[in-house]
Parts: C-alpha cells; sequence; structure tokens
C-alpha cells in the first residue's frame, strides 16, 4: 500500500522531472506566463470582445475594456496548452494602456519576440492571439 508520504514524494519527482524537460523546451518568460497568467479571465459587460478557435482546436476568448479609444483593460480564456496561455497572457499584457490603432499594428512576430521565443509547433498560438485580439478590436470598432 503506497503511503500518503511516499506519494507526495514520488508527485514531487515526477513535477521535477517535467520542470526540467520545460525548461530545456521553452524560454524563461513562456513558463513564467503559463505558470502565473496574470490576465487569465473575463471583463464584466466589455465593449470589446472576440473568440477564435486555431486550427489545432484551441479556442480563446479575449474580453477588452476600451475607453477614448484606449485599452484600459484586457483579459483572456483559453481551454488550449501552455504556450497559448502565454500567449494570451502575454499579449493582453502587451496591449494594456496602448490605443486601438496601436494594438492593431501588434504582429505574430512581435508576440513571439516578447516571450523570448516559441517552438515552431506552437507558432499557431500565437497567431490565435493576435486574431483573437483583432476579432475583439473589430466588435469594439463594429459598435
Amino acid at each position: 500500500m503506497v503511503h500518503d508520504k511516499d506519494f507526495a514524494v514520488l508527485r514531487q519527482e515526477i513535477q521535477r522531472e517535467i520542470d526540467k524537460l520545460e525548461e530545456k523546451k521553452y524560454s524563461q518568460k513562456v513558463i513564467h506566463e503559463y505558470r502565473h497568467p496574470t490576465h487569465f479571465g473575463d471583463i464584466h459587460h466589455p465593449n470589446g470582445k472576440g473568440e477564435i478557435t486555431g486550427p489545432c482546436g484551441d479556442t480563446m476568448n479575449m474580453s477588452l475594456r476600451i475607453v477614448k479609444e484606449r485599452i484600459r483593460a484586457a483579459r483572456f480564456f483559453t481551454d488550449g496548452c501552455g504556450a497559448t496561455v502565454a500567449c494570451g497572457n502575454m499579449l493582453t499584457k502587451m496591449v494594456q494602456g496602448q490605443t486601438v490603432k496601436e494594438a492593431l499594428h501588434i504582429s505574430t512576430d512581435m508576440l513571439i519576440r516578447e516571450l523570448d521565443g516559441l517552438l515552431t509547433e506552437h507558432m499557431h498560438c500565437a497567431t490565435l492571439a493576435i486574431s483573437t485580439l483583432r476579432d475583439a478590436l473589430t466588435h469594439y470598432q463594429a459598435k
């Protein structure tokens, strides 16, 4: 029979191995952004909102509060992987305080640079985040 203490030790060992593998694959910024997302969630009564499902099946929602053409608050929600969470979190941090026009000029490459890189197989996560932001801005502009 496995004791609670033995299970806890085993769990810690497995987590350390997972952490080592992640640190070999992802930048410290990507790891930090998906482990500690500060902008995960929803804004009640946003005046800009978007939702996109990417080619991998991940869906991202983004909600914005825009006052006098300036983004005052941005939040995101996703059912996606860690890289998708990192992209959504970093992008919502990047747009806070920017004008709508400035936010529309943020590119996938800019987001990836801000994350200190992204694995080739996760580049679509950055594209998903940018597309969702643009969808939310389009929603705002249509009002």
